[in-house]
């Protein structure tokens, strides 16, 4: 047993475990302990126009510091909610017409258990488990929180579309789709076996990580996976995906026998969607610091209240939903789709190299050390634990799953790191997976709504990757590696059926076929392509030791001429 003086993992003194009770009874039963001295108003005021309030601050709350149970719950519900909009979407556009076809009852399952497998993950990430006798542990020990990933969405929506096309998943005989639990039973046991490369790749040395997938690659890589989601996003915000018109005729949305069917594009739907996106623009002006973080959430419960009032909502789904759920209440086959392989494979290493960087910004705003030993190994646990999460996600019946970014801005705005605040958010996501009423009215949420909330978040992806661009050091080598790579991935983004033609196999081999199949579907997705230059261009093209980035200056003359400076920090 570890004794008083042993060292934990984060080098802190190992506290026996009577210490701990006498602290977690005086947290329970005194002033101190429940409320603190914290100053609450901070997190409530709004900034209103046209009056002058002095700029408050509050106190920094670090990794292991005391915090009162009030603000840990407080803060965790902001975290919740912060995340909330993010861990909903995939599996709503996973099951929708966009997906598999699941239909209400299905899609409430999948929002649910999303929720309730973010909560529990999120735990797994945060406790950080050391593996005895061994250097490696399971988790960051951080506040990391984990939610379903974005990246998804474009492997699998390509998949289901080829699913449909080859017969692996039904169609009716006037070409509609049908419930295909088979195909999304193929993405989680595919994804349970491609998990195992990232859980390979936690155990090699972080500086090998570094060069073989830098910024150089997964920066245009996330920037895609933003602009591929984006445009999912604005036909939602129209009306509806599912109802995106294809020819001349305009379909209504999002079924003629909605109790609010319209034209896709109508004025009342981009009034919708403009509503929740202008929402989100107000509370970032005016709104005190506990909604700026979950804006979001704040756009689409106003967006949700008026198509309420307008009569845009369907009832049935939620009147028929039952009262509580969790996972395994519904399951699917598992089963090994190969043209998957190879996407996944290229995802996963996309969902790595997110979580690294993720980790690196939720150490900086926790104000750690983002080097050293203690550093790297938090950066192997979460990479570990992440990949451990999305093999669990898998057989929990949820898409993979990745570190959340944006809980690194409740971090920042609410200056606290703890991670009991961490644990109250887990809690949250919990208990609202379970009371599966809650699920079922997010998925009742009408498409123009969804549209403007997600257009704004997707797009958040995006800006993500032009972050991680801008951290590279633009030399000649750096620039031609990003722009041949990006010339390919946004073509592809832009142009996605370009390849779609280039083989036209159609005999008995089944092995060839999907192989091909897997082909297409890489080159289906630009940001797969991009990753993959990428990656194949800075591992052969060499650096050039006299390469500098280039700065641009002007004179006062018209003359514009590039003027070479030293890589690195400049000195005034």
């Amino acid at each position: 047993m570890d004794g008083p003086d042993q060292l934990g993992p984060d080098h802190a003194p190992k506290r026996p475990f009577s210490n701990k009770l006498r602290r977690v009874v005086r947290t329970f039963t005194t002033r101190d302990g429940l409320i603190g001295e914290y100053d609450y108003a901070y997190l409530f005021i709004p900034r209103l126009p046209f009056t002058k309030r002095a700029r408050k601050t509050a106190p920094f709350f670090g990794l292991e510091d005391s915090v009162p149970v009030a603000l840990a719950l407080i803060l965790g519900l902001q975290h919740a909610l912060a995340m909330l909009a993010g861990v909903i979407s995939p599996p709503i556009i996973l099951s929708g017409a966009s997906g598999v076809n699941f239909g209400d009852e299905l899609s409430q399952y999948l929002v649910s258990t999303s929720l309730i497998v973010s909560g529990l993950l999120s735990a797994v990430q945060m406790f950080r488990l050391h593996v005895k006798g061994t250097k490696y542990y399971i988790g960051t020990g951080l506040l990391s929180v984990v939610g379903t990933s974005f990246s998804t969405i474009t492997v699998a929506e390509g998949a289901f579309s080829q699913m449909y096309k080859s017969g692996y998943c039904p169609t009716s005989s006037d070409g509609t789709k049908l419930p295909c639990p088979q195909g999304y039973g193929a993405l989680l046991g595919t994804s349970c076996l491609c998990a195992l490369l990232e859980i390979g790749l936690s155990f090699m040395s972080s500086s090998v990580l570094a060069r073989v997938f830098p910024p150089l690659v997964t920066g245009p890589t996330v920037l895609l996976i933003g602009a591929t989601l984006i445009k999912s996003a604005m036909q939602d915000w129209g009306g509806g995906s599912s109802c995106y018109p294809s020819g001349s005729t305009r379909p209504m949305c999002p079924s003629a026998d909605a109790p609010h069917a319209l034209p896709w594009g109508s004025p009342e739907f981009i009034g919708l969607g403009f509503l929740v996106f202008v929402t989100i623009i107000i509370c970032e002006r005016f709104g005190p610091p506990i909604l700026k973080s979950c804006a979001v959430v704040v756009g689409l419960l106003v967006g949700s209240i008026v198509a309420a009032a307008c009569n845009y909502f369907e009832r049935s789904g939620i009147d028929a939903a039952p009262v509580a759920s969790f996972a395994w209440v519904k399951t699917f086959p598992l089963t090994i789709y190969p043209p998957l392989i190879l996407p996944l494979l290229a995802l996963y290493v996309v969902i790595m190299m997110e979580s690294i960087g993720d980790i690196t910004a939720t150490c900086d705003v926790s104000r750690l050390q983002v080097e050293g030993a203690t550093f790297d190994s938090r950066i192997q646990g979460g990479v570990l634990g992440n990949g451990m999460t999305c093999l669990l996600a898998g057989l929990m019946t949820i898409s993979p799953m990745s570190v959340f970014a944006q809980n690194n801005g409740v971090i920042a705005l609410t200056k606290c790191a703890n991670r009991n605040a961490g644990y109250c958010c887990c809690f949250f996501l919990v208990l609202m997976g379970i009371f599966s009423k809650f699920a079922a009215a997010l998925v009742s949420i009408p498409s123009a709504v969804l549209g403007g909330m997600t257009s704004f978040l997707f797009s958040s992806v995006a800006v993500s990757g032009i972050r991680i661009i801008a951290t590279i050091n633009f030399t000649r080598r750096n620039r031609f590696i990003i722009t041949a790579s990006f010339a390919l991935g946004m073509g592809i983004t832009l142009v996605p059926d370009w390849w779609s033609y280039f083989f036209s196999y159609n005999g008995d081999n089944h092995a060839l076929e999907g192989l091909l199949n897997a082909i297409d579907l890489i080159m289906e997705n630009g940001f797969a392509v991009t990753a993959i230059t990428g990656l194949i261009l800075n591992l052969i093209i060499p650096d050039e030791p006299d390469d500098a980035p280039t700065v641009w200056t002007a004179s006062e003359s018209d003359e514009v001429e590039p003027t070479p400076v030293p890589a690195g920090p400049s000195k005034s």
